[in-house]
This record gives structure tokens, C-alpha cells and sequence, in this order.
């Protein structure tokens, strides 16, 4: 039987002062003729060899499984201990230190686990916003054709229709920008923060700006300057312009907002009048239902 005082490490152990000890226990070759005791180089083993930064007495800090190993033994060893008591204190350190590696395995797995799936999410994010884009808000599209033949009316600068899925606001490229041009004019600015103020009244999904442009190609030497890609080019930047003031001065989140260039293309009526031309030189804001 012994009483434990402190604990010193060695790298062939760690010495225990005291007198004698219980069997099983070894004198430190560093004792230097000292009544102090060496744990069994099993146990130090386990623990892992000290780092140059830890403490000689047991009040130091440890880490993982040899912190915890070490406190374990201490608690048994500060007071008299048998043999028995001592394989006890070795068996509870080492499965101490097993619980610790297989919780950590457990953890890396669940982390790899938490990174695909958010993979998985993403690609399946895109994956649906490429269908809403390119499939279903065709038919939508052609919705609203409908509804423009039924009109019997002129058409309004700003026009709003109901489609299956959300809604539309169509705006004749007249009140938004000048000819050949993507920046917005102050009248166009004014109509589309009032559309905002309508669009935030409510809850609502995604919002895709569609810039379009009639037939006719660019040919003014300043516009093909600015647009060199002619009518394509032109309607990109003529969405952009519009989505860039729905989430600066209009406050819907950036996230919310797509912009879709089609320059000639998906137009409403063929191309072949002038009243025809201006109905297809349009931006349409399609607002999706939450």
C-alpha cells in the first residue's frame, strides 16, 4: 500500500514519490536514489509520450484521451490503492481512450456526411431553377400570349398578368430606357420602385427579369459600340440594369432575382409591323408564387 503525493513524467514513464508501493510498480532510473516510484511503462504508452509544453505534476493540463487517462489514475493513486484497484484504473483509462477515438471516427463521418448532402442540396437547387427557367416558364409565356390576344385593347406602358404559378408585369422598353440604350431613365426608375412596393406587399418566390428586343438589328455606330453582340447583348444589359434596382434601391434580396437576356428571340407577335416590333421590345418581370 502507498500514499501518492505527486506525479512526475519520464520518458520512460512518470515517478511517483513516495516510500514503497504496490506491486507492479517499478524505481525510476532518474530517481537518482530518490524514494519515488515509475508507473508501468504500459500505462505511459497508452497515454501517448508528454509534449515539451506539459507540466512535471499532475496539475498540468492534458488533452484528449491522455488527460483524461492521466486524471483517472491520479484520483485512485492520491490515496492508498491496491493492485486490484491499480488494474482497474489502467482498464477504465483504456476505454476511456477508446470511446474518445471511435467518437471522434463518428464525428469525421457524420462531418463527410453533412458535406455531401449540402452538395447534394446545391445541385439539386440548380438543378430546379434550371427546369423553372427553361421549361415551365415557357409555358407560362405562352399563357400570356393568350391573354394579349384576348386584350382587344391597347396595351398600357405597365401591364400586369395572372399565369398559372405567379404573375407578370410586362413594361414597354419606352418607359424605361432610351433607344439603343440600357441605362434607366428617371421615369423608368420611378415605375419600377412602385412595382417593388406591389411585389413586397406579399410573400413570393423567385423573380426573373427577361430583357427583349424586336428584329431589327443594331447598326448605330455608338450603340453597336456599346453592344457589340447587337440585340442579344442589349437585352442582357437592359435586365441587368432593371434586377440591379429591384435589390439596391427596391431592398429584394439579390438571391430572389435571375436576369435573362433573349435579344429577338421568344418574341410575343411576329416582327412584321411596327406596332408589333414595339409590343416585342419589352421587359417582362415574372414573379413565382412562395
Amino acid at each position: 500500500m502507498v500514499e501518492i503525493a505527486r506525479a512526475r513524467y519520464y520518458p520512460d514513464g512518470f515517478t511517483l514519490d513516495a516510500v514503497t508501493g504496490p506491486p507492479g510498480f517499478l524505481h525510476s532510473p532518474q530517481s537518482g536514489g530518490r524514494s519515488s516510484l515509475i508507473a508501468p511503462r504500459a500505462i505511459y504508452d497508452h497515454m501517448g509520450p508528454a509534449g515539451p509544453a506539459e507540466q512535471p505534476t499532475m496539475q498540468a493540463s492534458f488533452q484528449g484521451g491522455r488527460g483524461l487517462a492521466a486524471v483517472v489514475l491520479a484520483s485512485l493513486l492520491a490515496s492508498c490503492v491496491s493492485q486490484q484497484q491499480y488494474d482497474e484504473a489502467v482498464s477504465l483509462a483504456k476505454r476511456y481512450q477508446t470511446d474518445l477515438h471511435d467518437l471522434e471516427a463518428q464525428m469525421a463521418s457524420l462531418e463527410g456526411e453533412n458535406t455531401r448532402l449540402a452538395s447534394e442540396m446545391r445541385t439539386g437547387d440548380i438543378s430546379q431553377l434550371q427546369n423553372a427557367n427553361f421549361s415551365t416558364i415557357q409555358e407560362r409565356m405562352s399563357d400570356l400570349q393568350k391573354q394579349l390576344m384576348e386584350l382587344n385593347r391597347p396595351l398600357k406602358d405597365v401591364e400586369r398578368f395572372d399565369v398559372e404559378g405567379g404573375y407578370i408585369f410586362m413594361i414597354q422598353d419606352k418607359l424605361l430606357f432610351e433607344s439603343g440604350q440600357a441605362e434607366l431613365g428617371e421615369e423608368g426608375r420611378t415605375a419600377l420602385l412602385e412595382l417593388v412596393s406591389e411585389i413586397s406587399a406579399a410573400p413570393h418566390g423567385r423573380i426573373m427579369v427577361r430583357g427583349h428586343t424586336d428584329s431589327d438589328p443594331v447598326k448605330k455606330p455608338e450603340t453597336l459600340k456599346r453592344f457589340p453582340r447587337g440585340n442579344l447583348e442589349l437585352s442582357a444589359a437592359r435586365a441587368v440594369a432593371v434586377g440591379h434596382l429591384l435589390t439596391t434601391e427596391g431592398k429584394i434580396p439579390a438571391n430572389d432575382v435571375v436576369v435573362m437576356g433573349f435579344g429577338r428571340w421568344e418574341e410575343l407577335l411576329p416582327n412584321d409591323s411596327a406596332a408589333n416590333k414595339r409590343l416585342n421590345r419589352r421587359v417582362e418581370i415574372f414573379v413565382a408564387d412562395e
